[in-house]
């Protein structure tokens, strides 16, 4: 995967503060040739920079106001599985291996708290599954956000070496 460069970074910027702005208009504000924008956006979607352009949708808006962040410890050799069967549950919107308490860590949304439970229910059933920790979210204090890594590769690269 090549570095990141300046133009790099200031294409990616443009990209998340004016997500539905079309190419030309992107090549126009940065002073580029509409081939040359083209040719770094194919390149940073190749090299998994760019990940997706979809809308990103509100749960709470979907009737799903309820965030949970649940633990799941799994017994060994049965992780794939698990994970396998989090996916077939759609109340479940990420889940990510780690290290620590617990070997899974879901984002789990629900219509209420009772909603909540019944999937937690589901979760404890599911073949391979010892236990679970969840931590239910009150506030979101910093929402999803790109930006401010963006402006600080843009910066480190400007930076003489």
């Amino acid at each position: 995967m090549a570095a990141v460069d300046e133009l790099d970074a200031r294409i990616l910027r443009l990209l998340l503060e004016q997500p539905h702005t079309s190419v030309r208009e992107y090549a126009r504000l940065l002073g580029v040739a509409r081939g040359t924008l083209q040719a770094r956006l194919d390149r940073l979607e190749r090299d998994g920079v760019i990940t997706g352009s979809g809308p990103r949708l509100s749960a709470a808006a979907l009737g799903h106001p309820v965030l949970a962040f649940v633990v799941i410890e799994v017994t060994q050799g049965h992780l794939v599985d698990v994970a396998d069967a989090l996916a077939e549950l759609p109340e479940i919107i990420e889940a990510f291996s780690v290290t620590g308490g617990g070997d899974l860590l879901t984002r789990v949304v629900a219509r209420d708290n009772g909603h909540l439970e019944d999937v937690i229910q589901r979760l404890i059933q599911l073949p391979g599954v010892v236990r679970t920790r969840t931590d239910v979210a009150l506030r979101e204090r910093v929402a999803y956000r790109m930006l401010p890594l963006v402006e600080s590769v843009g910066r480190a690269v400007r930076r003489p070496g």
